[in-house]
């Protein structure tokens, strides 16, 4: 069987980890690599106390954001040696029950990427508007540029080929960088697909941070990871 690896980046997600954990080993028996982003909670103490032979925690002293934390455990993933990884967040939004067909789906494809628009789901939730309105713009955006036809380009539930993974060189440190996952998947001829997932939205007040929770910074900086990532690649 190849190596396999459920990747789980964590910031002040005291109230979760330990419940999705608990969810995640109903479906799932095998590797889990929790990187915690320096949280200011009791998310590094709750998850010392997951560690065992399959459970394995990274603790960054310092927040450092969203990207940044991924790609750190992305360089962790590939020197263990894995083959086949699935990232999904820390704070109750993705359900632990769709890994197995996320890992199913990887093995014909390089990147399976999570999607809450392409098909409706029972008891699907509402996206705050902000949300849901820069989700389509960015998504239009990237399919102009790649000339795919995806339907949710910021999903956090993925699944990657590490091998291909590798390939890419990610940069931003922020939660620009699934943007530039996108567009250098298109540069490089990867086999990108979506999976249709839960849209689940339990805490609309959750917030990005500084100048991000004003949507119109937040537009302009997604946008300007595209015209970068455009440039960069000549799409």
């Amino acid at each position: 069987m190849p190596r396999r690896v459920v990747l789980i980046p964590v910031y002040n997600e005291e109230k979760h980890v330990e419940g999705l954990l608990a969810r995640l080993r109903e479906v799932y028996s095998e590797d889990v690599l929790f990187i915690d982003d320096g949280s200011k909670d009791c998310s590094p103490r709750i998850l010392q106390n997951f560690q065992d032979h399959r459970t394995s925690v990274l603790l960054q002293s310092e927040n450092r954001g969203y990207g940044a934390t991924l790609l750190n455990g992305f360089q962790e993933v590939a020197r263990r040696g894995y083959e086949f990884m699935i990232t999904m967040d820390s704070d109750g939004q993705h359900r632990p029950d769709w890994i197995p067909a996320f890992f199913d789906k990887i093995l014909e494809w390089d990147i399976v990427s999570g999607s809450r628009y392409c098909e409706e789901i029972d008891g699907n939730g509402t996206a705050p508007p902000d949300r849901r309105s820069i989700n389509t713009e960015i998504t239009r955006l990237i399919n102009e540029s790649t000339g795919y036809s995806i339907t949710d380009s910021f999903c956090g539930f993925k699944a990657y080929r590490i091998s291909a993974l590798s390939k890419l060189d990610l940069t931003d440190p922020g939660y620009g960088m699934p943007l530039q996952v996108w567009l250098q998947a298109r540069h490089l001829g990867l086999r990108v697909v979506e999976l249709p997932v839960s849209r689940i939205y339990d805490d609309p007040n959750r917030t990005f941070g500084g100048d991000l929770d004003d949507p119109a910074v937040r537009l302009r900086y997604y946008q300007s990871i595209i015209q970068e990532e455009r440039k960069r690649w000549n799409l």
